[in-house]
């Protein structure tokens, strides 16, 4: 019999298989980890993560593919610049979810996602 993973755990999972130059919501985070309906729990366990996971957080955006950071803050600058680093256009703190979404396949979930 295999241990149950702990909520946290799981959205930090999930978050890890984003792939760089790409971008996902909290609910479909929420929903890959088989929390439905808790994208604000995604939100505030992203800021739980132990820096040594090297969580990519930045790449969890709002389901309209806005940065929840409130704009010109130090964090939302912070989130933008990350992903311009990996070449994400981020226009008025803002992704265009359609040319820069994450799509997984069910084979890519299948392989990656471990609970």
């Amino acid at each position: 019999m295999t241990a149950k993973v702990h909520p946290h755990e799981r959205i930090w999972r999930t978050v890890l298989v984003v792939p760089e130059g790409r971008v996902a919501s909290y609910g479909q985070i929420a929903d890959l980890a088989g929390l439905p309906g808790r994208a604000r729990m995604v939100g505030k366990v992203l800021g739980l993560a132990p820096d040594e996971l090297n969580v990519p957080w930045y790449r969890i955006l709002r389901s309209d593919g806005r940065i929840a950071f409130p704009a010109g803050s130090e964090s939302a600058e912070r989130q933008k610049q990350r992903l311009q680093e990996e070449d994400v256009v981020v226009l008025r703190n803002r992704v265009k979810l359609a040319e820069f979404g994450w799509k997984p396949d069910l084979a890519e979930l299948l392989m990656k996602l471990e609970f």
